[in-house]
C-alpha cells in the first residue's frame, strides 16, 4: 500500500508544479482573426512602452467569448466594433447612439474609445465569374437564385446581425447553408464548393481570392467602427495607456487597415512586425520586435502543450483508476460512473470549455490563456472514459477461480484488491491509460481555442493566414509527441506489469 500512496504523491507533485513564476500584470485579447490580432500587437507594444508586463496576445474565440474574458478579468482590453456591441453584445438594449452604448458598457465596468478611423462591415463576397454568370451585383439579387450554395462563419450564422434576420431583411430563400470557419470559408468558395460566403469588408483575402462584395442595397449592416474595450479599472492602475489607446483614435482609416492585413495575410510579415511598423510611420516610436525562429517556436510550444497534458493527465489517472474499481465492486453505481464518464466524451470541446469557462471564474482561477485551468479540466474530463472503462474491464474479466483462491487463503478485501487484482488487470488498466494519453495528446491542440497554447496555436493560425508550413508545425510535433507517448507506455508496461503476466500475453500472440 506504502507504493501506491508514493506513486499517488509522485503523480500529484509532477501534475502541480508550477514551470513558471512569471506574473502578469497585463492581458491583451484579439478575436482569431488577423485583423483583431494586428491590433492586439499594436495595444501590447503601447502597454510596454508604460512599463507594463505583458504576455503574447491571447487569440480567443468569437464576440461573446472575448466580452466574457473581459468582463470577468480574465484580460484587460481587446478591439471590437461598435455593430458587434450594438447587434450582439448589447442585443435587446434599444441601444440609441454611441454616447448611450459608452453609457451601458460603463455600467458593466467597460470603458470604450473613440473610433479608430476604419469602418469593417460585415458583407456577401462571391468569385467574380460566378457572380457575372448570374448577374448578381447586390444582395437583393439573390432572391433570384434559391439553388446557390451559402458557406457561412459559425458565428455569422448564429449571430443577431448575422444570416437569420439577414434573410429575413432580404426574403432570402436559399436553403443550403454551410456552417464553417471563417477562414476556410475563403478555401471552400474559391474550389467552388459554396457560392457565397460572408467576408469582412477591410479583409486582405477579398483582394487575393479577387472577390466581389455584394452592394448592401437594403441598408441591412450596421456602420462596424474599430473601437477598444478596456476595463475601467485602467483608468487608475494604468492611465498612461488609456491615454495611448485613445490617441489611437481616427488615425486608422479602412485604407491602412486594409493594408496592414494585407502584409500578414499575402506578404506573410508577422503580425507583431507590421504593428510594429505602424507604430513607427503613424507615431514616430521606437519598438523593439523580437523575431521568434520556427525552432524556438515548436520548442515552446511543446513545452505548452507537456504542461497541459502532465496536468491533465496525471490527476486523471489518480481519479479515473479508484472509480474503475468502484465501478468494478459496486456493479449498481458501477453503470452510473460509466454512462456519466461516457457522456462527458460525447461533449463537444468548444461546449465544454464554454461550460467550464464561468464555473473555473467563480473558483478564482484562470480561466483562459497560458495555464488555462479551463484546459486543463477539459482534458481532465475527455481522459477519464479510456482508464475508467480499462479499470473496470480488467478487474471484472478476473477469473471467479481466482477470487475464490484468493478468499481461500483468508485474504481481506483490501489486500485481494492490492495483491492479486490490480496486479492481474494492470495490462489492461495501463491500456486505458495509454489510450487516454495518446487522445489527451490530440485533445490538447483545442486549448488553443482559448489561448491556452500548445500545438493548437500554430495550426490555428495556419488555417488562419492559410500557411501550410504553420499547420504543419502544430500537425507533426503532436504527431511524434503521440507515437513517443505510446513508446513510453510500452517501456512502461516492463515496469509495471508483472513479468508472469508479460509472457504468458507473449506466448498467446505467439
Amino acid at each position: 500500500m506504502i507504493r501506491y500512496v508514493l506513486m499517488a504523491l509522485v503523480l500529484l507533485l509532477l501534475a502541480f508544479t508550477p514551470l513558471s513564476c512569471q506574473r502578469e500584470q497585463f492581458r491583451v485579447g484579439a478575436k482569431k482573426f488577423t485583423e483583431s490580432v494586428i491590433l492586439g500587437e499594436i495595444i501590447t507594444y503601447l502597454a510596454r512602452g508604460t512599463g507594463l508586463e505583458v504576455p503574447r496576445v491571447q487569440e480567443l474565440g468569437g464576440t461573446r467569448l472575448l466580452f466574457s474574458a473581459l468582463c470577468q478579468g480574465d484580460i484587460d482590453v481587446y478591439a471590437e466594433y461598435t455593430g458587434t456591441i450594438r447587434e450582439e453584445i448589447l442585443a435587446g438594449q434599444d441601444v440609441q447612439d454611441a454616447a448611450h452604448m459608452r453609457q451601458i458598457l460603463h455600467g458593466q465596468g467597460i470603458g470604450m474609445t473613440e473610433p479608430l478611423g476604419f469602418n469593417n462591415t460585415y458583407a456577401l463576397a462571391m468569385k467574380k465569374d460566378v457572380a457575372g454568370q448570374h448577374s448578381i451585383r447586390r444582395i437583393s439579387d439573390l432572391t433570384r437564385h434559391p439553388d446557390l450554395t451559402l458557406g457561412f462563419g459559425h458565428e455569422f450564422v448564429d449571430r443577431q446581425d448575422g444570416w437569420r434576420n439577414l434573410r429575413k431583411h432580404y426574403g432570402l430563400s436559399q436553403s443550403e447553408v454551410k456552417g464553417m470557419d471563417h477562414d476556410l470559408a475563403y478555401r471552400q468558395l474559391d474550389v467552388g464548393a459554396v457560392d457565397v460566403i460572408d467576408a469582412y469588408t477591410t479583409d486582405a483575402k477579398v483582394k487575393q481570392y479577387d472577390l466581389l462584395l455584394l452592394e448592401d442595397d437594403r441598408d441591412y449592416f450596421p456602420r462596424y467602427s474599430a473601437i477598444f474595450l478596456f476595463r475601467l479599472e485602467l483608468e487608475h492602475s494604468a492611465p498612461r495607456l488609456v491615454e495611448a489607446l485613445r490617441q489611437l483614435s481616427g488615425r486608422i482609416d479602412d485604407q491602412t487597415m486594409a493594408g496592414l492585413n494585407a502584409r500578414v495575410e499575402l506578404s506573410r510579415v508577422a503580425e507583431n512586425r507590421v504593428a510594429a511598423e505602424f507604430l513607427q510611420d503613424a507615431f514616430g516610436l521606437d519598438v523593439d520586435v523580437q523575431q521568434e525562429t520556427a525552432g524556438a517556436r515548436i520548442l515552446r510550444h511543446t513545452v505548452e502543450h507537456l504542461d497541459l497534458v502532465r496536468q491533465s493527465l496525471l490527476p486523471a489517472v489518480l481519479c479515473a483508476v479508484p472509480l474503475g474499481v468502484l465501478a468494478a465492486k459496486q456493479r449498481g453505481l458501477g453503470q452510473g460512473v460509466l454512462a456519466v464518464v461516457g457522456v462527458i466524451q460525447t461533449i463537444p470541446s468548444l461546449a465544454l470549455l464554454v461550460i467550464l469557462m464561468p464555473l473555473i471564474h467563480w473558483l478564482g482561477l484562470s480561466s483562459i490563456g497560458q495555464g488555462s485551468i479551463t484546459a486543463v479540466v477539459a482534458l481532465f474530463l475527455y481522459s477519464l472514459l479510456p482508464i475508467v472503462r480499462n479499470t473496470f474491464t480488467g478487474l471484472h474479466d478476473i477469473s471467479p477461480q481466482i477470487h475464490e483462491s484468493a478468499k481461500a487463503l483468508g485474504l481481506p478485501a483490501l489486500a485481494r484488491l492490492r495483491l492479486v487484482e490490480l496486479p492481474l488487470a494492470s495490462r489492461t488498466i495501463l491500456a486505458g491509460i495509454k489510450t487516454a494519453a495518446v487522445l489527451n495528446v490530440g485533445f490538447a491542440t483545442l486549448g488553443a481555442l482559448i489561448g491556452a497554447g500548445g500545438y493548437g496555436q500554430p495550426i490555428l493560425r495556419g488555417i488562419r493566414l492559410n500557411d501550410t508550413s504553420l499547420i504543419l508545425q502544430g500537425a507533426i510535433p503532436a504527431a511524434v509527441l503521440a507515437i513517443a507517448t505510446q513508446g513510453l507506455f510500452e517501456l512502461a508496461e516492463r515496469f509495471w506489469v508483472p513479468k508472469g503476466l508479460r509472457l504468458a500475453a507473449r506466448s498467446i500472440k505467439t
